[in-house]
């Protein structure tokens, strides 16, 4: 049973990709992504009916690992939840690792796996990575302009109705004059997919407005809408910076800090002016 136990774990793992990574070769768009998904399904099976014939045992997949690894990758793309299979929870994983001990071809496979794998999810094409640098760019400023602004409005503005109002027509309007920045200087670098590259300016541009300026809507006390809107700001940069550095292999840390330190600074500064302009222009 001791020997059994781990090779059904190791079997029960394959079987599952298995069939994960053929329900998004079915999703996939790209030809290219859904042939290199359907190489990597044939791998796992291979390796499933190894491990079957150590344990004796034919064993059916984890149905729920399958939707929700199916369902994450339609919300947060192919690449990333790929590329967290890949890190956490494929068959080069420490378990796998382990069973070199009782089992001696364990360890080639979980390398040639491992090798496969990276090989093939390296070559994965993917249109929101495509147009990363676009969300980027809407994303980082909206997050450095509105954390500023939302600041400043703070102090010399009434109450949160007043400072929601402001808010919203100046994020809405520079999420347009974002987006069609980018247009223009997509177009006059000879960017054929320029009107899509705005258009993921834009809208992350937009929809960062509206989280940022959501607590304004929903807390009466101003200092304390400002305050979850810094906590909320955060938590945007950490998860995007997250879903960056999992789907491109960047470094996490760095950027989140960096981009963390910058809309914060640029909100303290913000609220500082802010201050010093209710010191100079009292009642205004």
């Amino acid at each position: 049973m001791k020997t059994t136990q781990p090779a059904l774990l190791a079997q029960k793992l394959e079987i599952t990709e298995h069939y994960i990574y053929l329900k998004l070769a079915e999703r996939a768009k790209d030809p290219g992504n859904a042939g290199l998904l359907r190489q990597i399904a044939a791998q796992e099976l291979e390796h499933a009916r190894f491990w079957e014939t150590k344990t004796g045992i034919r064993i059916k997949p984890d149905r729920w690992r399958i939707r929700k690894t199916t369902f994450l990758a339609r919300l947060l793309g192919m690449t990333f939840v790929l590329k967290q299979m890949e890190k956490r929870e494929g068959t080069g994983s420490a378990r796998y690792e382990s069973l070199h001990e009782m089992f001696p071809e364990a360890r080639q496979l979980a390398m040639e796996e491992k090798a496969h794998e990276q090989e093939i999810l390296g070559m994965l094409n993917e249109e929101k990575l495509q147009y990363v640098g676009s969300i980027v760019l809407g994303l980082n400023d909206a997050l450095v302009e509105l954390t500023g602004a939302l600041a400043g409005f703070t102090l010399t503005l009434g109450d949160t109705r007043i400072i929601s109002v402001a808010g919203l027509v100046t994020g809405i309007s520079a999420a347009f004059s974002m987006a069609a920045s980018d247009y223009l200087s997509s177009r006059a670098e000879g960017n054929t997919a320029a009107k899509k590259s705005a258009l993921y300016t834009g809208i992350s541009y937009f929809f960062t407005v509206i989280l940022l300026i959501l607590p304004f809507l929903l807390i009466p006390g101003k200092f304390a809408a400002l305050g979850l809107t810094l906590l909320i700001a955060i938590l945007i940069i950490f998860c995007f910076n997250y879903y960056l550095a999992t789907a491109k292999d960047l470094n996490f840390k760095s950027r989140f800090l960096e981009m963390a330190g910058i809309s914060l600074g640029v909100a303290a500064f913000s609220f500082l002016v802010g201050y010093l302009l209710n010191l100079v222009l009292p009642g205004a």
